[in-house]
């Protein structure tokens, strides 16, 4: 079934199954924020339990309604990433006793825990492959091909890890022990949910199977591709998750790496107009899935820890514009994660939770409408269900009338609506063929209008050469008007070079739509 159909029989199935008494995040429009309970240097402070316990009540009162938290399993690794034996739940986090009164505080609250459990590979207790607690003896739960020359199970179903045995999932007994794992160990101790750590590295059919013999309250998967991400093309990670989202029949929510990869390209490079996809719609997981699509600004492995620069750090948003990401996470749709290490070391706390004020108080939730004004160099500014407006970048925007601002900060700004205001505007994208320039110059466009800069020389609206010498830009014009405009050069002398000819002519759509509109030099 293809993408667009399987979505069609789920949106469908959603609109006549009886909603339950408390949604869970993954049975419709969920206004659920998590946040990530740890990072990379967590487990080497000591008493990690304790830590999360002591914060139950403040993570009550910012909003958050799920926790992320660390594996908590006995592991070869200090994080917990190279699990030894399940079944003990004494870890570098702390102890046993620690850990179910910290998911008693948090339960208490109303937060709902979810464990990062890893069962894609498993270490023994003490050489390759003697796995106690559970004990599987013999080799067969070991995917032939592992590094362990014994290993006499099954091909591996997904990609392997070298730094540990992988598992055979198709083996009974492996599947059985681990969902018992689930349901009696980790659920006795007060665990609601799942985070699954590298599922490149066994089929999604089996997540599927999981998530139906344990009925967690969330689950959700870690998809990474490997392959370089193209932020000129977002499509190649999205389809990869959403085939691994499609694998687990949508049982199974993914990270978005995809608007991660987006976000750090746009945030580094300033090139905002990669948020938009070709149809409109983000260009992120969240642009086709919302309700499947996890998303976050940074995480343990992709970011810094307690301060810019320490941690694992492998793929991080720059420092300084870590607010920006929030912005637009806490705005969109999805289910977004804020990372601890954001809210609690760096001071950026406050801010966050104004964010997550804003999202709650207006309604906003994972599969939330986006109406993206602005695309460019320098701006993004988007109109989210109607209710919120906001803008990251150095650009200016206003959505005008009828908006309070609610939230500000280095180059985002978030305004709310004072609950008559709709969107007056439509976007227009302007497309300018064969414009060849030489050192120094840009391609813009001017027309009859303000928005447009009234024929100025000087306009403001600036194209990008997308695919050079074809520059690109989208602006929002008041709807329902017939628009005259033109392409021009200009270089940093303010010499400009008109598109000949007669005057373009563009008749803008309805508010909240768009429309193309192309000339050539």
């Amino acid at each position: 079934m293809t993408l667009k159909t399987r979505l069609l029989v789920v949106s469908t199935a959603g609109l006549f199954a009886a909603a339950p008494a408390v949604a869970k995040p993954l049975d419709g429009a969920s206004t659920d924020v998590m946040i990530q309970g740890f990072h990379w240097n967590s487990a080497s402070a000591g008493g990690w339990w304790n830590t999360v316990k002591n914060n139950a009540a403040t993570l009550k009162a910012a909003g958050f309604t799920m926790i992320w938290l660390p594996p908590p399993s006995d592991a070869a690794s200090t994080q917990g990433y190279l699990p030894r034996q399940l079944n003990v739940l004494n870890s570098s986090y702390g102890t046993e006793a620690e850990l179910t009164a910290a998911l008693a505080a948090l339960n208490a609250q109303g937060v709902k825990p979810i464990a990062d459990i890893v069962v894609n590979h498993r270490v023994g207790t003490t050489n390759w492959a003697d796995f106690t607690n559970p004990t599987w003896s013999g080799c067969s739960a070991v995917a032939k091909g592992d590094e362990w020359a014994s290993a006499c199970g099954n091909p591996d179903s997904g990609e392997g890890y070298a730094a540990a045995r992988d598992l055979d999932h198709s083996q009974a007994n492996v599947r059985a022990d681990l969902k018992t794992w689930m349901n009696t160990r980790l659920k006795g101790v007060g665990f609601a949910g799942w985070r699954f750590d590298f599922v490149k590295g066994f089929a999604g059919s089996y997540v599927k199977e999981y998530v139906t013999d344990t009925a967690p309250w969330f689950c959700v998967g870690e998809f990474w591709p490997t392959n370089y991400f193209d932020a000129n093309n977002p499509n190649d990670w999205k389809q990869q998750i959403t085939n691994w989202v499609d694998a687990t029949t949508g049982s199974c929510a993914a990270f978005d790496f995809a608007t991660k990869g987006l976000l750090n390209d746009v945030l580094t490079n300033n090139n905002y107009a990669r948020l938009k996809a070709a149809d409109g719609k983000p260009a992120g997981g969240i642009g086709w899935w919302p309700s499947r699509h996890v998303t976050f600004v940074d995480n343990h492995d992709t970011g810094p820890s307690e301060t810019c620069g320490n941690g694992q750090n492998h793929w991080p948003v720059p420092c300084a514009k870590v607010m920006q990401g929030y912005a637009y996470v806490l705005t969109h749709p999805g289910i977004p994660t804020v990372y601890w290490a954001h809210y609690f070391n760096w001071g950026l706390g406050s801010s966050i939770k104004t964010l997550m004020d804003i999202r709650k108080n207006a309604g906003l939730n994972s599969d939330s409408t986006v109406s993206i004004q602005r695309a460019e160099s320098g701006l993004y500014a988007a109109i989210i269900g109607g209710k919120v407006a906001m803008k990251i970048g150095s650009g200016a925007w206003s959505p005008g009338t009828g908006w309070t601002q609610a939230a500000s900060g280095t180059d985002y700004t978030v305004w709310t609506s004072n609950g008559t205001t709709t969107p007056t505007t439509a976007n227009v994208e302007f497309v300018c063929n064969n414009g060849t320039t030489v050192m120094g110059q840009n391609v813009y466009v001017a027309g009859s209008i303000a928005a447009l800069d009234n024929w100025s020389p000087t306009t403001t609206k600036l194209l990008s050469p997308t695919a050079y010498p074809t520059w690109r830009g989208t602006f929002a014009l008041p709807a329902n008007t017939t628009v005259q405009w033109k392409c021009l050069k200009r270089d940093g002398s303010g010499n400009v070079v008109w598109q000949g000819g007669s005057n373009n002519t563009v008749t803008t759509p309805a508010a909240g739509g768009s429309i193309t509109a192309t000339a050539s030099f």
